[in-house]
């Protein structure tokens, strides 16, 4: 079986994040869904961080993937 992931970019660099999709989601319908719960999560906090938006993640049955960013291509 192959993981589902999705990158959740960053200007930052050392803030882009990787999950794994739960097996539930159609592939056209998780980036909205993903996209409406951070957006959840900057609406009830402001001053949110990664692990508020992770935690909503979780809950919903994504996982967060360890990973290793390599240099630029461009």
């Amino acid at each position: 079986m192959n993981d589902r992931l999705m990158i959740l970019p960053a200007q930052d660099k050392t803030k882009i994040r990787l999950v794994r999709i739960p097996p539930d989601f159609q592939d056209q319908e998780v980036f909205r869904h993903v996209t409406g719960l951070i957006a959840q999560v900057e609406e009830e906090n402001a001053d949110h961080t990664w692990e508020d938006v992770l935690a909503m993640l979780e809950d919903r049955g994504f996982e967060p993937v360890e990973f290793q960013l390599g240099p630029s291509l461009d």
